[in-house]
């Protein structure tokens, strides 16, 4: 591997374009790692700064992904997540049956904690008031790929199996109709990108300049009164957002008015 110092383009692409080019062609292997930076430093004939560059910019493609303490990594196949979280209702509940068959999501914690301003806002209250958490992290066989919670009001949660610290066998949403004997009718889910908190960061094994996506899920009642206010954040290389829906067919133009005269 070498690059060209007389060529327009700057040393760190060429050497991004050159480890592309063996990813794809397979000399790395999705989850394999990738030699150190000093010893590519050196494969190159560069400066360390040079080959980090160059691991920076395939990170925020998504190309890799880096491990603190571990390593650069060639990133595996990336969570794909169909229909945001229309999939959690329905007959089906294809988001659940995905989960199940490619990732495990463990109960973190239970219990009443200070809401943060997004989910205050969602349920109309102040910052900072204690609502009931569930927090839960999802993850591959081989690292994390969601940190996430679910919050309830305490009047519709307290003495429920809502506060209890257990893992249900059904989606939340029906355990949370059960308990609050109120259905779930409307949903909203907003997306942004953000760099993680230090928290998320550790958690999702991620450098803390490595973008994520985060997900604000408030399911609705009848009266358009909050029942769920759900939050997930995902590492942003590793996640793909898709969403499939029908595309209505031009409507048929009416016929023209036969008492108008045209020309």
């Amino acid at each position: 591997m070498q690059i060209n110092p007389g060529a327009a383009e700057f040393p760190h692409r060429q050497i991004a374009a050159q480890l592309t080019t063996r990813i794809r062609r397979g000399d790395w292997a999705p989850g394999e790692r990738l030699p150190s930076i000093p010893a590519m430093a050196e494969m190159f004939g560069v400066a360390k700064q040079t080959v980090q560059r160059a691991v920076d910019q395939l990170r925020g493609e998504g190309v890799l992904i880096t491990k603190p303490g571990s390593g650069t990594y060639v990133r595996g196949t990336r969570r794909r997540l169909n229909r945001l979280s229309r999939g959690r209702y329905g007959g089906f509940r294809g988001y659940h049956t995905d989960l199940a068959a490619r990732y495990r999501q463990q109960l973190v914690s239970v219990g009443r904690s200070p809401a943060p301003p997004e989910v205050a806002d969602a349920f109309g209250v102040s910052d900072g008031t204690e609502l009931v958490c569930r927090r839960h992290l999802v993850r591959t066989e081989d690292s994390p790929v969601e940190v996430g919670a679910s919050w309830f009001l305490p009047a519709d949660a307290a003495g429920t199996s809502l506060e209890r610290a257990e893992a249900f066998g059904r989606p939340l949403y029906q355990e949370a109709e059960e308990a609050t004997g109120r259905r779930y009718v409307t949903a909203t889910d907003t997306i942004s990108a953000r760099q993680p908190s230090r928290e998320e960061a550790e958690t999702l094994q991620i450098r803390p300049d490595t973008p994520v996506l985060h997900l604000l899920h408030v399911a609705y009642d009848g009266a358009h009164k909050p029942i769920e206010v759900a939050q997930a954040t995902w590492p942003g290389p590793m996640t793909t957002l898709t969403e499939e829906y029908q595309v209505p067919a031009p409507a048929a133009e009416p016929d023209p008015d036969p008492g108008l005269v045209l020309g």
